[in-house]
């Protein structure tokens, strides 16, 4: 049977060596995924594979002999790519809306407007891509100014991949067997209280906690870790663990970090304290966080040597896309030197393009 299918696939030229791929690439993802998925370069194999797949169906679709199934098929791939052409220019209109509900519910602080600012940026970039304003420029100037958009578009690719792998992260597999549950810490309310954004994590682990404990394996400890902000009157730390017992968490089952500042002292300092509690570092440990953050914190821990991946809290929908860019220039800033190095290329490109076009060697109207 086996050897009938490889010869009616061979019979098919590309749909057989297609099929081969998207198949071996699929394997190769799946591999690097549940093995660590913490690697970006797991978003570009899937990616990959996306594209292998709908080769894959292109060519089945176009090998058959039903010509209305081709048209019906062909005219689907025209109206997404139309609908992703009109999500982009006009994606300022949907990053404007969101900003108007986190300036309405949300402090007024930068990391608040970051929706805000690239609405702008979007609809300059939408303005520049729909009028073409470089046919009333010199040639070299147009040649010069065509870098923008061409960091804009690797910018947006490396939006994506950063996406994908945050989609991703979200469905990876969970293992009920952890001896600690790390809960990153978050601001206070009125110095003391919980807010609504962190009894989210903590109600997380707690949830997590009790479905381990209905497996018949042991409960896990709870580490609570946030250190004390200048405004605060108590840790963050402190205050989760009251949180908890409140909620009905035992005070030996809780493990309180207390110095920790930023999300990479979370993971190192909570690490540290698991291994003394633990006696070595061959403990199994899970962390919790807003659903949003929970990708970059995974990269973080990774940076501390911490195994562990993460679980990701319920988050009003509205505060998402101000959440997801501030969590994308996180993961920009981790691997700044590697970008600024591409976009140092594409800008040196065209600063050569824009003196061979001042120089009258080739001419250049791209904006």
């Amino acid at each position: 049977m086996l050897n009938e299918i490889i010869a009616f696939l061979g019979r098919r030229g590309e749909f057989f060596y297609i099929s081969v791929f998207m198949l071996l690439i699929f394997l190769v993802f799946l591999i690097s995924w549940l093995v660590e998925p913490r690697r970006l370069i797991n978003g570009v194999l899937f990616t990959i594979f996306l594209i292998s797949m709908v080769s894959w169906i292109t060519v089945m679709v176009h090998k058959s002999t039903s010509h209305g199934l081709q048209r019906a098929y062909d005219f689907f791939v025209l109206a997404v790519f139309f609908c992703i052409t009109m999500l982009l220019i006009f994606a300022w209109l949907f990053l404007f809306w969101n900003a108007y509900f986190v300036w309405k519910y949300e402090s007024h602080t930068l990391p608040n407007l970051l929706t805000l600012i690239s609405g702008v940026i979007a609809l300059v970039l939408s303005i520049i891509f729909l009028f073409g304003p470089g046919q009333y420029l010199p040639h070299w100037l147009s040649a010069l100014l065509a870098s923008i958009p061409a960091i804009a578009i690797y910018l947006g690719l490396v939006l994506y991949n950063f996406l994908l792998n945050l989609l991703l992260y979200q469905i990876y597999p969970r293992r009920y067997k952890q001896d600690y549950l790390i809960v990153l810490g978050a601001g206070l309310i009125n110095g003391d209280q919980v807010s609504k954004l962190l009894a989210a994590r903590i109600n997380r682990a707690i949830q997590y906690s009790n479905r381990q404990y209905q497996k018949g394996r042991k409960r896990p400890i709870l580490i609570m870790s946030g250190g004390q902000g200048p405004d605060e009157k108590i840790s963050e730390g402190l205050a989760m663990a009251r949180f908890a017992h409140h909620r009905g968490v035992s005070p030996d089952q809780i493990l309180i970090e207390d110095q920790s500042k930023n999300t990479y002292q979370n993971m190192l300092f909570s690490k540290r304290l698991a291994i003394k509690d633990f006696g070595s570092n061959k403990f199994r440990a899970t962390f919790f966080s807003n659903n949003y953050h929970i990708f970059r914190a995974g990269l973080l821990a990774k940076e501390v040597g911490l195994k562990a991946n993460g679980v990701g809290a319920f988050t009003r929908f509205y505060y998402l896309p101000n959440a997801v860019i501030r969590e994308f220039a996180g993961v920009f800033v981790m691997h700044k030197r590697r970008h600024f190095v591409i976009m140092g290329l594409l800008v040196l490109f065209f600063i050569l393009q824009a003196i061979l076009a001042a120089t009258g060697l080739v001419k250049f109207n791209v904006l």
